[in-house]
């Protein structure tokens, strides 16, 4: 049940988790339940309302959950992990990873310091986690199904002393059409929950 602006009998416009018909829906977000998941690791399991939890894996691919119903996407990531190790994103499409054409723009807060970094590499580093602490990133995908470069953003909480900031910008300029993604780490296994929403009328 999707979280709506809706229009009511009266023609009287409100917000809230709504069952109305699709014709009365304007806006909101949608979780979507992946066609198939793939990981490497303990266990990954699809719940019944389309979010996927995870054990210790250190990758986890989530298919078929971008597509021609929307243009714009949120994925909401949650996990810890067995040790310290950033958590990285690839557009995937047909069960293959999109290796190349990947520039980031990093800024990272951590206590009164402020650093930023760019680089063009073969995945975005979304976010880090610093062992068992919860850690988490939103991350908005602008296009990632239609056939052109691919803009996102992602505002992570790390864990690293007790609390930390990093953003991310991020193009892909390789001109496909990706219907999922995937998430790793570099030598680390993470356990947590992760939810993809497609955002209506945006």
């Amino acid at each position: 049940m999707p979280l709506l602006t809706t229009i009511a009998s009266g023609g009287v416009k409100g917000l809230g988790w709504s069952a109305a018909s699709a014709s009365e829906e304007l806006g909101g977000m949608v979780l979507l339940t992946p066609t198939s998941i793939d990981y490497t690791g303990t266990s990954a399991t699809v719940g019944t309302n389309g979010s996927v939890e995870f054990t210790a894996v250190s990758s986890l691919s989530l298919n078929g959950v971008f597509s021609a119903d929307y243009d714009n996407y949120m994925i909401v990531h949650r996990a810890n992990a067995s040790a310290p190790d950033n958590v990285s994103f690839k557009f995937r499409q047909s069960g293959t990873d999109s290796s190349t054409g990947y520039t980031q723009q990093l800024l990272t807060a951590n206590s009164t310091n402020v650093t930023g970094s760019r680089s063009t590499t073969v995945a975005v580093n979304v976010s880090a986690v610093y062992g068992t602490q919860r850690a988490g990133f939103v991350l908005n995908v602008y296009g990632p199904f239609l056939s052109q470069p691919t803009a996102m953003r992602s505002a992570a909480i790390l864990d690293f002393d007790s609390a930390a900031i990093r953003d991310t910008a991020a193009t892909h300029s390789v001109v496909d059409s990706y219907d999922g993604f995937t998430t790793y780490m570099g030598g680390q296994n993470m356990t947590g929950l992760v939810s993809v929403y497609g955002i209506r009328g945006a």
